[in-house]
């Protein structure tokens, strides 16, 4: 059986395609647990998201992968093989090693994947098509997820504007735990931000939008995190200072925050800091509201500019992450193969166990039959070494036969250094 990582993503397919071959957890959990029942191949997870599916299995050949790829979705083999990438064995180890700590995703160092791919695994786990051997390669890649996370800078600077904005607000107040948001407008962009805000732990969420029916939507969305209340459009300016940090993004093409409501909130607050960002082109707030002290104002330029700098600081411990990624990947290959000759190893000993025994008995038949003490144990001694060292012998001689000399080389080099002992090294020479 070979490890194989199998799929398209975002790098070698177009939307469309991946839209074809992509599997909701419904749909997969049956195909799954028709899977386990195969006897072709039935140890495999498959890992599906808006810019990959991948097949991560044990099987015998790359074209098996394909053909389920391909006829569980109703794509023409054909067409996706042009598409499709394969990686084996260590390959396929650091593949999904990368996978899962963000380095190969469109955001790079992005953190949803891997809980996307542990869930992935869980679903797999759950219809029976995980081997001990699998979950081990899964549970390795996990930890170098891990690593990359703690041991490298790939996670730790923004470059999406929801998280950018969430982590200004942690840098600005030093306890986010006690922070009331307002969201002005309830759009894609700001619902993005009031999620990093609720997974940052903030103390409160205020809903401000124009339609009441999209901003419940966002509410109930949020509800089971944190505190959430939606306020009307109209009141607006009387909820102001009540907020801490305010995000606007509302596609208005008038200003819906002036400088005096801003000033009006400020003193209500007794001049505690406000952070304002306004993510709206045309703008939502007033520039000026930038002199007033202890108010924090960015913008969308403001933001990019912080994003493209950490997104040059993710590349480049990224460099860093990808070597950590390959020797952790050749380590578990190691480990496995390790794994494998154990079984090898102990059937080897064994066998030298039995023919001690065997030996023994034999030198003990002759002691009790009164032969000389000496000569019984010089007869063991040499049997027993005889029959120890013959598949070191016949290996040795199957290797002079051999086209390639370097097998005879590298076979002698490892016998030497084991003996470690100039006499007996001084016969290979």
């Amino acid at each position: 059986m070979t490890f194989f990582a199998l799929g398209v993503n975002h790098h070698t397919a177009t939307v469309e395609l991946r839209e074809r071959i992509a599997f909701n957890a419904d749909r997969l959990s049956e195909l799954l647990l028709v899977q386990s029942k195969q006897d072709q191949f039935n140890d495999l997870v498959v890992v599906s998201t808006c810019n990959r599916t991948e097949v991560y299995a044990n099987a015998h050949s790359r074209e098996v992968l394909l053909e389920w790829l391909a006829g569980t979705n109703n794509v023409a083999v054909s067409e996706l093989a042009t598409h499709v990438y394969c990686h084996e064995d260590i390959q396929a180890v650091s593949h999904l090693m990368r996978v899962a700590s963000g380095l190969d995703s469109l955001m790079l160092g992005e953190p949803q994947i891997l809980g996307q791919v542990k869930s992935a695994l869980s679903l797999a786990k759950n219809q029976g098509t995980v081997s001990s051997s699998l979950n081990r390669i899964f549970d390795y890649a996990f930890y170098a997820a891990k690593r990359v996370r703690s041991e490298t800078a790939v996670g730790s600077h923004a470059v999406s504007m929801g998280y950018a904005v969430a982590q200004l607000a942690h840098q600005v107040f030093s306890h986010p735990e006690k922070l009331v948001v307002l969201m002005v407008a309830a759009g894609e962009m700001n619902s993005l931000v009031a999620k990093h805000m609720a997974d940052m732990g903030v103390a409160k969420i205020l809903i401000c939008n124009r339609g009441a029916e999209r901003a419940q939507q966002l509410a109930t969305e949020l509800a089971h995190s944190i505190d959430v209340e939606v306020i009307p459009f109209a009141d607006l300016e009387q909820h102001l200072h009540r907020a801490d940090v305010i995000s606007s993004c509302t596609g208005s093409l008038h200003q819906v925050i002036d400088f005096k409501s801003v000033k009006s909130a400020l003193k209500r607050r007794r001049y505690q800091q406000m952070l304002l960002v306004d993510l709206a082109v045309p703008r939502d707030i007033d520039p000026k509201v930038d002199i007033l002290d202890g108010v924090y104002l960015y913008g969308v330029d403001d933001l990019q500019t912080v994003i493209d700098e950490n997104l040059a600081q993710r590349r480049q411990a990224a460099v860093e992450a990808e070597v950590m990624v390959n020797q952790l990947a050749m380590q578990l290959v190691s480990h496995q193969k390790l794994r494998h000759a154990g079984g090898v190893i102990s059937a080897y000993r064994d066998a030298g166990h039995h023919i001690q025994q065997q030996e023994l008995a034999l030198a003990l038949q002759h002691l009790e039959a009164g032969e000389d003490a000496a000569e019984v144990m010089k007869n063991f001694a040499h049997r027993l070494t005889n029959k120890l060292l013959h598949p070191a012998s016949i290996l040795l001689r199957e290797a002079v036969k051999e086209d390639e000399p370097e097998y005879f080389e590298w076979l002698k080099t490892h016998l030497q250094q084991i003996l470690r002992d100039d006499r007996a090294n001084k016969y290979f020479d």
